[in-house]
């Protein structure tokens, strides 16, 4: 339901009814406050709706009034839920309502929806990125999640608003020595003292100490004496990814973005490099999770998981809606909200895929995993049996994985003891090792013997 809600009201909010889309979206937010997609839609369209003129309706603040008060008694009764809820009603009539956005975040806080918090405070900054109060907020949510480069830049706001902030000055410090850390390289260092002398050496081998400006340095004045330059903005976002400062390449991609009037093959390029930085996140939140082994290292990982996730599914979304006979598009896309658990659509979109040569097998696989998980017991066999036809068969693992599902299907749900047996005594030839296949085959006989008996 939440998802017929998103797609119809991002159809209406494309063509102008920005009303009856705030009213779609925000059954979505409610119904889920964690979602990123949710919650970046509501903000913008209603952004839209306002031109962007940063102040909401005429006497917003009468309007809303109820509202905020509303919002001030849950965040009394520490109702985080509540909180969001009445924010939104806020929101309607001022998307750059900065207290109700506040609010909001520091409820996204409390519950743990990160992602939804930095949509929030991004808002409140966007009210006016000079703001000191909405900097720090947003310079503290964004340090915590490893976003170091974004978070020093607020912090910096922070301090050229208040130049003896002494939290602002400690922040800074602290973030340019964990952003040097987590780059690798540096973890044995006691202290930024320390830091600065190994980067002082590093910068001496490379040839690049005292007042030589870097390649960085050079294509940033560059850009200032040709801003409409493209190839100079790819050049030195290429520069940062290659130095795993996805940060930067994704801010350099979006001032290309801007320059280029909004040009299709900038967007796709800022998508890709938003896909590099979460799946950089993911790869740190893994690492972390190996070596601390604790139920917060864990739950920070399948976070990051779920950002990647959420993530793909917006960008391949988009590009199955640009490119409609692009079917490698569909079938990530489909993939994407086969992981998401949204079934249904994944199932649409993956048929739509089927036709695709190079993934065809895949394609039948993903659609027999949908199938199974809404508990369409016969569909998903039938789809396991092409995708075993159709995978071919130096994708040993695919193929493997595909007969396994079969037979657990086959044995477990369908009672179909002849498929069962099929399948698990293809799997068991190929590798009798793999999984339970052994197992399963010795249980087969008495599983069948006792269905004839009864």
């Amino acid at each position: 339901m939440l998802q017929q809600c998103f797609e119809q009201g991002s159809k209406v909010s494309a063509s102008g009814n920005y009303d009856y889309a705030t009213q779609m979206f925000t059954q979505c937010v409610v119904g889920d406050p964690a979602n990123l997609l949710y919650t970046q839609n509501f903000i913008s369209n209603l952004q839209k709706k306002y031109n962007n003129n940063k102040t909401g309706a005429k006497l917003a603040g009468m309007w809303s009034a109820k509202a905020k008060g509303a919002v001030k008694v849950a965040a009394q009764k520490k109702d985080w839920l509540g909180v969001i809820t009445g924010g939104l009603k806020v929101l309607e009539t001022n998307p750059w309502d900065t207290s109700a956005l506040a609010d909001m975040a520091e409820a996204c806080d409390q519950l743990h929806f990160d992602e939804a918090q930095i949509v929030y405070l991004k808002a409140a900054l966007d009210a006016d990125i000079r703001d000191p109060d909405a900097n720090r907020l947003l310079g503290r949510a964004l340090g915590k999640q490893g976003q170091f480069d974004q978070a020093i830049a607020c912090w910096m706001r922070v301090q050229q608003a208040k130049p003896k902030d002494e939290e602002a000055h400690r922040a800074i410090a602290n973030l340019t020595v964990e952003k040097t850390i987590h780059k690798g390289g540096y973890e044995e260092a006691e202290s930024s003292t320390q830091v600065m002398v190994d980067k002082q050496q590093q910068a001496e081998r490379q040839g690049r100490a005292g007042g030589t400006a870097s390649p960085e340095e050079q294509l940033e004045k560059r850009l200032k004496k040709d801003p409409a330059n493209m190839s100079l903005y790819l050049e030195l976002s290429d520069l940062h990814t290659k130095e795993d400062r996805f940060d930067q390449a994704v801010e350099v991609l979006n001032r290309a973005l801007q320059a280029s009037g909004g040009a299709v093959d900038m967007r796709e390029r800022l998508e890709d490099a938003e896909l590099r930085r979460a799946r950089h996140h993911l790869a740190m939140a893994e690492k972390k999770a190996k070596s601390e082994d604790t139920a917060e290292a864990k739950a920070l990982y399948q976070q990051m998981w779920t950002e990647l996730n959420n993530k793909e599914l917006e960008v391949y979304r988009n590009r199955s809606d640009r490119y409609p006979n692009n079917l490698g598009f569909k079938f990530e896309l489909g993939v994407r909200l086969q992981r998401a658990k949204n079934y249904q659509e994944a199932i649409k979109v993956l048929q739509e895929a089927r036709n695709d040569p190079k993934r065809k097998g895949l394609v039948f696989f993903y659609l027999g995993v949908c199938f199974e998980s809404i508990k369409q017991y016969k569909l998903a066999l039938s789809n396991y049996d092409q995708a075993i036809e159709a995978i071919a068969e130096r994708e040993v693992d695919h193929r493997k994985l595909a007969i396994y599902r079969a037979g657990c299907l086959a044995m477990d749900r369908l009672k179909d003891w002849e498929a069962a047996e099929k399948h698990l005594t293809l799997l068991a030839g190929m590798d009798f090792g793999y999984k339970d296949v052994g197992e399963r085959l010795d249980k087969l006989p008495r599983l069948r013997e006792d269905s004839d008996s009864n």
